[in-house]
């Protein structure tokens, strides 16, 4: 190594030791080293993980060369696993370097890849005698790193596990981690569609054990700055009164949020708050609190706040804290107004074509049908006229009356399929028997709920019971179907069995995809349940109060219905 490349690094080593020294907070000392070995070792990335007690790694500092794209950013984390240098620094607690990336292999791998990473050489980072992390260096061309570099990166992890096991950063490290933590579990519930006052909850809990606090709120703003407790967390064991309705005004947390639209803060609410919510707020023993706004598409939405017990004000941070988690709940509420617009416009689109179906199942009955039958009479009538010996004629107009007759019987079976009327007339048990009366095998029917539902889920799940009979005639061997019809929890269950050969998936374009489109319009869950040699299982759920659920991502193994979702 020449004379200019060890005065450069030492240079570095004293930096990264001035930062040590300094305290500086563990974000700046990350991203100091990272870019101060970089530059010493003269790699194109560099970056620092640290590794988690789940088998996976997070990354707390990055750096880039002029030109190239940051490795990953802070807080990404990645699974361990596989032959790959992060994950090798974990297993052995010693330096590792691949040189050829196609030989690595596991998610650390394919995130390489993805970034056509080149050859890449890590160093562990002990803290107290213990594996807390590595640092890396990664090249964009495939020429492997020096062989002295793993020996060069050693100064550095040594000055920065000093650091690391400071006091003040091991504390500030461990706060990090667990505000990651605690966010990706609420980012978690928000990717999957959770219901709002599933995140609610979440975030509540989880802001207010992060933070220290004895309370977490949430409150709703009315147009005029009233507020609603929507979500409480409290730390006191005592059930904090959520759902009720606070009015605006005064000095509080909640008001000073909703006339200024930014974050606010009270560190003595015995001294100078006022108003409805301070009131309820020194009811409680709030001592210290801060709020920070919730906005949804540029609109002021509601307030999170967290409240403190301690004659202390609140940590100075608490208001940064705090923002990632009004930006999840943000982003829930947006998921879920799309969803709840979504929702609408499909029931919508299915209220009209049910509503086409009937007019045309009337126009057929009323016009068409009426009109051949008066035609089959008059003809009937006419062949009373024939004279005697005219027996060919005769013969000629049977046919033709015989043909009538079929033709509006063919005509009856169009309409029953377009919209049946059975279904209108005598609602969903009468129409049920009537289907089961026709079915090719033999079913056998136990209905518990015999009253009248909305007309959109009497038609939804009269079509689920008709797919499912047709299915069972044409493709499964079946030789009985068992039907059975009742009511829990507010919402209407139908569960359709066949003893068939099973093996049963839903196909493009098929009627499982269409009806299973039809029964989330109305908010309900349509599940399958088909293996092989064990017959088929087609169950169904809808609400009968107008309240739905949120779609749900299909995952390994049997959702609590019993059954696959169908659109999964």
């Amino acid at each position: 190594m020449s004379n200019d490349r060890i005065v450069q690094e030492r240079a570095a080593l004293r930096r990264v030791a001035a930062l040590v020294a300094g305290a500086a907070p563990p974000e700046q000392m990350f991203a100091a080293v990272a870019a101060e070995v970089g530059r010493a070792v003269g790699s194109d990335l560099t970056g620092i993980c640290r590794f988690d007690p789940d088998d996976t790694a997070s990354a707390v500092g990055s750096w880039s060369a002029a030109g190239h794209t940051p490795p990953f950013p802070v807080g990404t984390w990645i699974r361990l696993g596989g032959r790959n240098v992060v994950t090798r620094v974990y297993e052995t607690g010693r330096p590792a370097r691949i040189d050829t990336p196609a030989d690595a292999s596991g998610e650390p791998a394919d995130h390489a890849r993805q970034r056509r990473f080149g050859p890449v050489v890590g160093v562990p980072v002990h803290v107290d005698g213990r594996l807390w992390g590595t640092v890396m260096v990664i090249s964009m061309s495939s020429e492997p790193l020096p062989p002295e570099t793993e020996d060069r990166l050693a100064g550095f992890t040594d000055l920065l596990a000093n650091a690391i096991a400071n006091t003040q950063a091991r504390t500030e490290l461990r706060a990090f981690a667990e505000e990651q933590a605690a966010l990706r579990r609420v980012a978690t519930l928000v990717a999957r569609a959770a219901l709002p006052e599933e995140v609610f909850a979440a975030v509540a809990a989880e802001a207010g054990q992060l933070l220290g606090a004895d309370f977490t709120v949430l409150g709703r703003y009315e147009p005029a700055g009233a507020a609603t407790y929507i979500a409480a967390w409290t730390r006191t064991g005592r059930e904090f009164p959520v759902g009720i309705r606070v009015e605006a005004g005064g000095t509080n947390i909640h008001t000073m949020v909703f006339e200024s639209g930014s974050a606010a803060r009270i560190d003595d609410y015995t001294v100078v708050s006022s108003g409805a919510a301070a009131r309820v707020g020194r009811d409680w023993g709030f001592r210290a609190a801060v709020g920070m706004p919730i906005s949804v598409e540029g609109h002021l939405w509601g307030c999170v706040s967290v409240a403190s017990m301690a004659a202390n004000p609140l940590p100075p941070d608490t208001e940064s804290r705090l923002a990632g988690f009004t930006e999840l709940v943000a982003t829930a509420l947006a998921q879920a107004e799309a969803q709840a617009t979504l929702t609408a416009s499909r029931a919508r689109i299915v209220t009209a074509a049910d509503c086409a179906r009937r007019r045309i199942e009337r126009d057929l009955h009323d016009g068409t049908q009426q009109r051949l039958v008066s035609l089959a009479l008059q003809l009937r009538t006419a062949q009373l006229a024939v004279p005697p010996g005219a027996g060919e004629l005769s013969q000629q107009l049977d046919e033709v009356a015989d043909g009538l007759i079929e033709a509006v019987d063919e005509l009856r079976e169009i309409a029953r399929g377009i919209h049946p009327a059975v279904l209108v007339e005598g609602g969903l048990h009468a129409a049920l028997k009537a289907l089961a009366r026709r079915s090719a095998v033999p079913v056998r029917l136990d209905i518990t709920a015999r009253d009248r539902y909305p007309g959109p889920i009497e038609t939804a799940a009269y079509y689920a019971v008709s797919e499912a009979l047709t299915n069972s005639a044409k493709h499964s061997g079946a030789t009985l179907v068992d039907v059975r019809v009742d009511i829990r929890d507010g919402r209407l269950h139908i569960d359709i069995s066949d003893d068939g050969d099973g093996g049963a998936a839903p196909r493009p374009g098929g009627g499982l995809i269409g009806l299973t489109d039809r029964v989330e319009a109305l908010g309900g869950r349509l599940g399958l349940h088909s293996p092989h040699g064990s017959g088929t299982t087609l169950r169904l759920s809808l609400p009968l109060d107008g309240r739905g659920e949120p779609p749900r991502t299909a995952t390994p193994g049997l959702p609590d219905h019993g059954a696959v979702p169908v659109g999964g």
